[in-house]
């Protein structure tokens, strides 16, 4: 089987597994020197627990046995995308509202700001620029199709 339909197969039988409020992020397929690493990374409505991984993992692991995906050695992780990793899906932003993002669009403006909401296909993110009493606040509404990369800014303030 092919990686991309290997993938596919996946990311599918994955959905399946979910309940309504997790979905899959992406499915990453590595090949490693004797094995395959296989990388599913989840995200919910409301965030994604270690508990939902594990059950995930142990069905999912069931199913590429059972279905015979995967004929070599295989490493198989369910995971959390991680802070460090940028937001994929307009799906994952409603959760993020009140955090910091940076953004980056596709005519090259890099927007850092606070998410003020989601609605339908469109952002809304309030960034400040300047400080004190020069400080502006301009809001900023960018279409999810317009964004190359959004990340959720960590600060440790």
């Amino acid at each position: 089987m092919n990686t991309e339909t290997l993938k596919q197969n996946i990311w599918q039988a994955t959905e399946n597994l979910l309940e309504k409020e997790f979905f899959v992020v992406d499915v990453l397929i590595k090949e490693l020197k004797e094995k395959l690493k296989v990388s599913v990374l989840l995200d919910g409505d409301k965030g994604v627990n270690i508990e939902v991984c594990a059950k995930t993992s142990r069905a999912l692991g069931n199913i590429i046995e059972e279905q015979n995906w995967i004929e070599s050695k295989y490493i198989l992780e369910v995971s959390s995308p991680g802070a460090e990793n940028p937001l994929k899906m307009l799906r994952q932003l409603p959760q993020h509202i009140g955090r910091t993002l940076q953004i980056a669009t596709k005519d090259g403006k890099i927007i850092e700001g606070v998410l003020k909401n989601v609605e339908g296909n469109q952002i809304v993110v309030e960034q400040s620029i300047g400080k004190g009493k020069k400080m502006q606040k301009i809001v900023h509404q960018i279409d999810w199709n317009e964004i190359i990369t959004a990340k959720v800014v960590i600060s440790f303030k």
